[in-house]
């Protein structure tokens, strides 16, 4: 997934050579970017239903020939689409919080520990009993085992028998450790009087109320990921809830009779279905949840039916499809949902945006659709869905420019072609370089043909997206350019 927040590398490297103005498709009713959209809402039973988005404002026919939109007008579409759908918070009981990221700051609901107990296994007295020369011989008046929820009290001259984590009886200021006196340790039944022969200090063995952290401190930031330790924590000072950023449902759809099952067995003219795994776990890496993974054929009525039959979601990504071939499901399909266009990059110039039903009850669903070339998927997922991912999970504030990535410079230690007229989104990998100057970074690409190759056998070397601008013929060998690195 990407860093956030974003930066303004990548989008001066979009808007570069691209003097259109940079069109603003705000649905009717969409939800204005407020600073207030970070803090915190109560859980929904069911999410918010989307606005539809409007096809593009400027001329459009529908046809993929259509003159190229820029990488920063197409980034409009998609972000415009992340600011209507913004979703709530979700409030789930903190043994469901394990992976999720936390919304708000958590502070003590008490004091910590809640009340003063004892730090040992013994017996609770009065310091001042135990003056002079020992040993010191007092009456057990019982036993308080921990969790006993009695108002006990110690009288002068006596002693209570007290297990670790136990609450210290009125009137008592000190635990003897057991191993200081005569009773054996492991013994059920509390003894009738009890022989003290080392005499603790004043308030020893004794864990004050509040002494770890007081009611109202803080425990956790906004932004965590929860880990164990951090729901322990929360639960230790009173939460049985926490507030955590949604998880937006998406569905990912592969589309092609050519496509089969990872692992099956493949006959000619048959490929795995890499594209799907490959969407299933940019979504989740980026903080989505896959609730659906639809195969259909190369028809859309095949594809219609998977819509109406899968579940609920929040967002639909689908593969393959959309450019000019007789075949192209994804487009037939939802033509009349969304915006089909040229976007002048490469890789993935074919791209769609907008919205269909989904689900039983015909519910109006975002949807994004990317090219079928797999390094297309890798890099116009990590520049553009990602951002809007975390749009609508509120990781970052609903405001415009929201989706960028955050970028930082680094050099090319070789040189490579680039498209002409076309932003350039190139997998690389970090290299070192002999004589490197301090603190710079150098980035090769990790495979030869650049963003040309289709080999998604070649992503998993990959560590960082290049942006190179439309207006740069050619990246030579130690030049410098804008550069995205994968997180996670």
């Amino acid at each position: 997934m990407l860093q956030f927040p974003p930066a303004s590398h990548v989008q001066a490297a979009e808007t570069s050579c691209n003097p259109t103005t940079r069109p603003t498709p705000r649905a009717a009713g969409a939800r204005a970017p407020h600073p207030a959209a970070q803090k915190a809402t109560p859980q929904h039973p069911e999410r918010a239903l989307p606005t539809r988005i409007p096809h593009p404002t400027w001329p459009y026919t529908g046809g993929m020939h259509d003159p190229a939109l820029s990488t920063a007008q197409h980034r409009e579409l998609i972000e415009a689409l992340a600011l209507s759908h913004v979703l709530p918070h979700d409030t789930l009981p903190v043994e469901e919080c394990l992976g999720r990221r936390l919304s708000v700051d958590v502070f003590s609901l008490i004091p910590l520990p809640p009340f003063t107990n004892s730090a040992m296994d013994g017996f609770a007295v009065r310091r001042e009993d135990l003056e002079g020369e020992g040993p010191w011989t007092l009456p057990v008046a019982g036993d308080i085992p921990a969790g006993d929820t009695r108002d006990n009290r110690l009288e002068k001259g006596q002693a209570w028998r007290i297990m670790t984590g136990a609450p210290i009886p009125q009137g008592a200021d000190t635990v003897v450790k057991v191993e200081h006196t005569d009773h054996a340790a492991g013994v059920a039944q509390a003894p009738a009087t009890v022989e003290i022969r080392v005499a603790p200090k004043l308030g020893e063995n004794v864990r004050v109320a509040g002494e770890a952290l007081e009611a109202g401190a803080p425990v956790l930031k906004a932004g965590r990921i929860l880990d164990g330790t951090a729901l322990s924590a929360a639960a230790s000072v009173g939460h049985g809830t926490l507030t955590v950023a949604p998880r937006p449902r998406v569905i990912v759809v592969s589309t092609g009779t050519e496509l089969k099952r990872a692992g099956e067995a493949l006959e000619r003219g048959q490929i795995p279905d890499s594209n799907g795994i490959l969407l299933r776990g940019l979504v989740e890496e980026a903080g989505g949840q896959v609730v659906a993974h639809l195969r259909t054929g190369d028809t859309p009525a095949e594809l219609r039916a998977a819509l109406d039959e899968a579940p609920e979601a929040d967002l639909v990504l689908t593969a393959g499809g959309i450019s000019a071939g007789a075949f192209e499901v994804v487009r037939l399909t939802l033509g009349t949902d969304a915006g089909f266009h040229h976007v002048a990059q490469q890789p993935g110039g074919p791209q769609g945006v907008g919205s269909t039903r989904v689900g039983a009850g015909g519910r109006e669903t975002p949807v994004i659709c990317l090219p079928g070339n797999p390094v297309s998927v890798f890099t116009t997922f990590h520049m553009y869905v990602a951002g809007a991912l975390a749009v609508m999970s509120g990781l970052v504030a609903p405001e415009h420019g929201a989706t960028v990535p955050s970028g930082i410079n680094a050099r090319a230690h070789v040189g490579w072609d680039c498209p002409p007229e076309k932003t350039q989104f190139i997998p690389l990998r970090f290299v070192d370089a002999p004589g490197d100057e301090a603190g710079a970074r150098w980035v090769e690409p990790v495979h030869p043909l650049g963003s040309k190759s289709h080999l998604v056998a070649s992503l998993a070397n990959a560590e960082a997206i290049g942006v190179v601008a439309p207006d740069v013929e050619v990246v030579e060998a130690g030049q410098e350019l804008a550069v995205v690195p994968l997180v996670g």
